[in-house]
């Protein structure tokens, strides 16, 4: 019920967000090209960020007021932590990146011929950074576990851009994923922070759907991020190194293999995938 509750907080967080801000993303600067050439506004998974930083200052005003929890828990730090990072250097990819360079090879290849550093390659090494501050919070007894957790949160935010190449797929494919999570952890509360994230997402889903904006790594990242942390904050190590292992291999994969393809070939994911789009 907790979980169910916040992502109910989150929802009406992003829609409220969208009525508000909505004239602010039809500014040129957010204009881009769509998969199928049409131009809408970008980044607008900026508004899940802020849902996740305006629940948790709601939430520390009322504990300061006496009402309800007070303190801030190792997971709700990571989750703002990792939503403001994350939706900052997603934002500046969304608005002055460019497509000369794609992919991990992509985006080193241009650093090592030209010393170039592309937004993309910024939003790596700045991921990174992001990623090690938003775990530093959670008890770790050595350096092996804190590297395991920094890094499975920054290829979790990777994936999360991953799966955005057409409408609401990132949302689906993270909306199922915290479903599994929280029932592998029997709905633990250390989910809550994650969970409005979740939320703010399917807040934007129906406009996502529609082509009315695109969540841009600004949203796609934050909520990748926000699931790597879930898991994080409710497994054991052992769990965490496989999840890592099976991010880096998607991560590899994804160089030589393209997600969409393989969705499309695929009768079950194809229909899944399409679904609510117009």
């Amino acid at each position: 019920m907790t979980l169910l509750l916040a992502v109910i907080v989150g929802f009406l967080g992003a829609r409220l967000l969208w009525l508000l801000l909505g004239p602010v993303f039809a500014s040129p600067v957010f204009q881009r090209l769509n998969y199928r050439d049409r131009v809408l506004p970008t980044a607008g998974g900026l508004l899940v960020a802020l849902v996740a930083l305006f629940a948790e200052a709601a939430r520390l005003t009322a504990g300061a007021a006496g009402i309800g929890d007070r303190g801030l828990t190792a997971a709700r730090a990571g989750v703002v932590v990792a939503a403001l990072g994350f939706g900052l250097v997603g934002l500046l990819d969304d608005i002055a990146g460019t497509a000369d360079a794609r992919g991990l090879r992509g985006h080193v290849g241009a650093l090592v011929e030209t010393g170039r550093l592309t937004t993309g390659a910024l939003k790596l090494t700045a991921g990174a950074a992001v990623a090690a501050v938003a775990v530093a919070p959670f008890a770790h007894d050595s350096f092996g576990p804190f590297v395991v957790d920094a890094a499975l949160v920054a290829l979790a935010a990777n994936l999360g851009n991953l799966f955005d190449r057409a409408p609401g797929r990132a949302t689906k494919v993270a909306t199922l994923l915290f479903v599994v999570l929280a029932l592998a952890s029997t709905g633990a509360v250390e989910l809550t922070p994650v969970a409005i994230v979740v939320g703010g997402a399917l807040g934007l889903l129906l406009d996502d759907l529609h082509e009315r904006v695109m969540l841009g790594d600004a949203g796609a990242n934050v909520i990748g991020a926000a699931l790597g942390l879930g898991v994080v904050a409710t497994s054991s190590l052992t769990v965490r190194v496989v999840v890592l292992v099976a991010l880096v291999g998607a991560t590899v994969a994804s160089e030589v293999v393209s997600f969409s393809r393989v969705i499309e070939r695929a009768a079950p994911l194809r229909w899944a995938d399409n679904l609510g789009r117009k």
